[in-house]
Order: structure tokens, then sequence, then C-alpha cells
């Protein structure tokens, strides 16, 4: 990842599954200082979604979080970043992975068959600065290193953010995504994070076999996921207390946290991310 595009990314960004996504959106964000949006859902159809968001903003990095390299095949979705990249240069991180067993039928020899995929976009004009990987288990990491600019990982911590640096070593990009809800009152908070990580996160084994190698039980994963493992997989918080939670990845090495605000059905989204923004100082 050359320093040009890590500095196109800035320290903080926004996770948002693409559907709940809209241009309007995004320009806010990009107002508030925020550097980069991050797009889940593995969006489809030629990844016109990007195109829209790029073209009503100016400076934001637009990047997918993730690509499921089941979903669409290698060569379209090159033909899709090509497009973006000569509409507008330097501003599209291509984001792929492998997403959950559970989900898909054709899922075997997923290592490989994710190294083939790299193979193909980086054979039809995909830069490797321009590709990063949803890695979690130390295989991926190492591909993520050896072949791409780094990993966008998940449902993490900053104890695996560590992990994850001492891994990638100190050149790869490191992009964690963090969810967080701005409520300084734990059961409150709770409240919203837990649903949001027990469906579907603590059903899906690439998570739960992440999370086991934190160090964490069946305890902690049963029943919703105890309070601790809640706790230290949505930060919540006044919004400088979440803030300074934040920080903790970057002391572990990370070079850049995407934000996914959870926050109740009739909350204002825009506001809650203005004060975040205001406790980083963007």
């Amino acid at each position: 990842m050359t320093e040009r595009a890590r500095d196109h990314l800035g320290r903080f960004g926004v996770w948002r599954g693409a559907s709940q996504v809209t241009p309007e959106l995004a320009v806010d964000l990009e107002q508030l200082g925020f550097g980069a949006l991050w797009l889940g859902g593995s969006p489809s159809d030629g990844l016109v979604v990007v195109d829209e968001l790029l073209d009503a903003t100016t400076t934001l990095t637009v990047a997918t979080g993730i690509v499921n390299i089941w979903q669409d095949d290698a060569s379209v979705v090159a033909a899709s970043f090509r497009r973006i990249q000569s509409r507008q240069p330097g501003r599209f991180l291509l984001g792929v992975g492998v997403g959950h067993r559970e989900a898909v039928q054709q899922y075997a020899r997923p290592y490989e068959t994710l190294a083939g995929y790299i193979d193909a976009l980086l054979g039809d004009g995909v830069p490797a600065e321009s590709l990063v990987l949803a890695a979690l288990g130390p295989k991926v990491l190492r591909l993520a290193a050896e072949r791409t600019a780094g990993a966008h990982p998940y449902l993490v911590t900053p104890e695996y953010t560590r992990q994850a640096r001492a891994i990638l070593g100190q050149g790869p990009l490191l992009a964690p995504e963090q969810k967080v809800v701005v409520d300084a009152d734990p059961e409150r908070a709770r409240a919203i994070g837990r649903p949001r990580v027990e469906k579907p996160y603590l059903g899906l084994v690439n998570y739960t076999s992440n999370l086991r190698r934190l160090g964490w039980s069946d305890a902690d994963l049963s029943g919703g996921g105890s309070d601790a493992l809640i706790d230290a997989l949505v930060a919540h918080g006044t919004a400088d207390e979440v803030a300074v939670q934040l920080t903790g990845h970057f002391d572990a090495g990370a070079d850049h946290v995407a934000i996914q605000l959870l926050t109740g059905p009739d909350a204002d989204l825009v506001d809650g991310y203005r004060q975040l923004a205001k406790a980083l100082a963007l």
C-alpha cells in the first residue's frame, strides 16, 4: 500500500451495508471528515453504487468490505474496477473475501479459490495496491501481505489487531472494522450491540473460530455473547469514551479503522457520526 493511498483512507472511515448507503449520506460523512466509506453486503450490479457515491463526493474513498468471490466472476469485478478507476482515479479500494461457509453452497477449498481469484484480478488490470482481503486467520493474513495492499478484518478487537500486525509485518495496510454504540448507559448500549453480534456472527464458524483463537470461551460465545465479549466487540460510551477505545486499534498497529455505528431504530445516524467526528477531532 503506497503512502499516497494510505493517506486517501485517512485514519477513520465508516462501514455500512451497501443497501444502507445513499449519496446524501456519503456527502455528509465526507463533510464530517471521514476519509473512507466501506460498503458491506457484497454490492453487485457492476458496483454501480460505487460510481454513484464517488460522483456525489470529491475526496471520499469508497471501498468494498467486501465483494464475495463466490458471487461475481473475477473478470466482471475487474471490469467494474477499471471503469471506476478510469472515472475516479485513486478513490476506490477493492476489498474481496470468501464470505461464510454457512451461506455458500460451493464453499470448497476457499483458500485456493481466493488465491486464484486474486491471480485473476491482478492479471486483469487490478493493481495490488488497490486490493485488500477480508482476512481473519493467519494463512489469509499472510496471503494479504504477500499479494495485496493488506487486510480488512471484520468483527475484531484491538488484541486481534496486535496479532494481525505481527503476522502482516510493518508494510501492509491493516484496516479493521469496529462496531460502536454512542450511549453512556452500558445496558442500553449492550441491548443495541448484542443482537447485531449474535445474529449472524456468533453462528458463523469463521468468526467464532477467530474469537476462540483470541481466547474467548464457549461460554462467552453462547447466549448472545457474554457482556465481556460484547464490550470487546462493540465499543460503547460517550463519543469521547468511544474515541479512546478506537485508538486502541492504532496502539495495536492499525493504519485505519472503519467505524460501524449501531443505533436504535429512531436515532439520527448522521448526528451520531457528527458526535464521533468531533470526539475524534476529524
